[in-house]
């Protein structure tokens, strides 16, 4: 290709990506990061509560561990996710005989969560939700998980409010994850859109200001989060903290024996605390 027709090329792109982000504005980490919306499912059955936030609603699943059925619960645990509906069970039982009541939020703009749908409204739906719970707790512990994402606003709310440990699945710090991924664009969006992501969900911040004992899950072989931005999450993490590799994991998968008996660990180590 001749010098002339490079700068062709080059001025193209950068024409594209300038109509790009005016056409996406504040929103292109938005449209990035956010999963899709999953189509309505009859859930796992939990029973649902809301509680009023902004000009709408919050909307939680609960649900009580194998421990708690007989007795009332001695910790909250509060996650969150995109199908709430789907994960309170399936939380709560991880504590097995451990009295817990496990609180599963939507995110803003899915399922009954009320909208809109952006990473600004997660991080202010996340410190409602932990004041609601918190209200419900009356005293008792409260621990945070989180899965990918779930992981993110759990940091946050981390760094904001007491808690009493954290369980964190491959964690993303999201401006390092979308800048790995600016190949496709030459790198002419990946700026922009890494820096709208809101400074209240800067995951490596955010765990430099927090104190609570926290167990760290990574998939050794994640192709979503790549496992050293996962580590940078973990080495920034301020408080006590445990690591726990699944060797050969991508990003969603069951955990295995081995790792499903360190988390088990991991979570005594918590409660320990």
């Amino acid at each position: 290709m001749t010098a002339p027709k490079r700068m062709r090329v080059v001025l193209v792109t950068v024409i594209m990506g300038a109509v790009a982000i005016a056409l996406t504005g504040s929103s292109c980490a938005d449209r990035f990061i956010l999963p899709p919306v999953p189509a309505p499912s009859e859930g796992d059955g939990s029973p649902r509560l809301e509680f009023p936030h902004e000009d709408g609603v919050i909307e939680v699943f609960h649900a009580r561990s194998p421990g708690a059925l007989s007795a009332e619960p001695r910790a909250f645990v509060l996650r969150f996710t995109g199908d709430a509906n789907q994960a309170a069970k399936f939380t709560a039982s991880r504590w097995r005989d451990w009295p817990v009541e496990a609180w599963v939020v939507n995110y803003p703009g899915y399922g009954g969560s009320a909208g809109p749908r952006t990473l600004r409204h997660l991080a202010d739906a996340a410190l409602a939700a932990y004041d609601a719970i918190r209200t419900a707790a009356g005293g008792r512990p409260i621990i945070l998980e989180g899965f990918s994402l779930g992981t993110v606003p759990a940091l946050y709310v981390a760094a904001n409010r007491p808690v009493a440990g954290l369980i964190l699945q491959n964690p993303p710090a999201l401006r390092q994850v979308i800048l790995r991924n600016g190949w496709w664009n030459l790198w002419l969006l990946a700026g922009p859109v890494a820096w709208s992501v809101p400074d209240e969900l800067d995951s490596l911040a955010n765990s430099k200001k927090c104190a609570a004992p926290a167990v760290f899950l990574i998939a050794e072989k994640d192709s979503t989060v790549p496992p050293d931005v996962q580590r940078g999450v973990f080495a920034a993490y301020a408080g006590l903290k445990r690591l726990i590799v699944q060797p050969g994991a991508g990003h969603v998968e069951p955990l295995l024996e081995v790792t499903e008996n360190q988390l088990r660990e991991g979570m005594e180590w918590i409660i320990s605390h």
